[in-house]
C-alpha cells in the first residue's frame, strides 16, 4: 500500500498572523463577546450588532431585564461606549437553585465605529429588551455620487 504525497498548503504569512494576534488582543482588552478569549466566566456584557448604511451607523444591544434609564451611552471620537449594570434579583428564602445561568453585574462595551458620526444626531430607543442606538454620519463621510461627462 503506497502513500501518495500531498502538497503542503502554503503557510500563513507573517502579516496574517499579526492581524490575528491584533484581533485577539482587541477582543481581550476592549471587551469582546462573552465567548471570546479574555472574558472570565463571571463577566457579563450584552451581545450587540453593528451595521452601517450610507447615512447612518446602528448598534443594537440585548439588555433584557434592565432599566434603560440605568444605561450610560457616550461617544468619544469614533468610539461608542455603552455602560450599565444588570442587577440580580433578591434572593427568596426557601428557594433552592439547581441551575443559575443568567449573568449579572456591571458591564462596559467599547465599539469602534466604522465612520465618523454627528454626535448631535444620535438617538437611543429600547424596545422588547433591545437597545437600538442610531447615529447619523457626518456629511463629509457620506458617499457622494460624481457623474462622468462625456466629451
Amino acid at each position: 500500500m503506497a502513500k501518495d504525497l500531498i502538497k503542503w498548503a502554503q503557510l500563513p504569512t507573517i502579516s496574517s498572523m499579526q492581524e490575528e494576534m491584533n484581533r485577539m488582543f482587541d477582543r481581550f482588552f476592549k471587551g469582546g463577546e462573552s465567548s471570546d478569549f479574555g472574558m472570565t466566566a463571571a463577566s457579563w456584557a450584552p451581545p450587540l450588532d453593528l451595521s452601517e448604511t450610507a447615512d447612518k451607523v446602528t448598534v443594537k444591544a440585548e439588555i433584557p431585564g434592565m432599566d434603560p434609564k440605568e444605561i450610560d451611552i457616550s461617544i468619544q471620537g469614533d468610539t461608542l461606549i455603552i455602560k450599565g449594570e444588570k442587577k440580580e434579583e433578591k434572593e427568596e428564602k426557601g428557594k433552592n437553585y439547581y441551575r443559575m445561568e443568567r449573568r449579572y453585574g456591571s458591564f462596559s462595551r467599547v465599539v469602534d465605529l466604522p465612520a465618523s458620526v454627528d454626535t448631535n444626531k444620535v438617538t437611543a430607543e429600547c424596545k422588547n429588551g433591545v437597545l437600538e442606538i442610531t447615529m447619523q454620519k457626518k456629511e463629509e463621510v457620506k458617499p457622494k455620487q460624481i457623474s462622468v461627462k462625456v466629451g
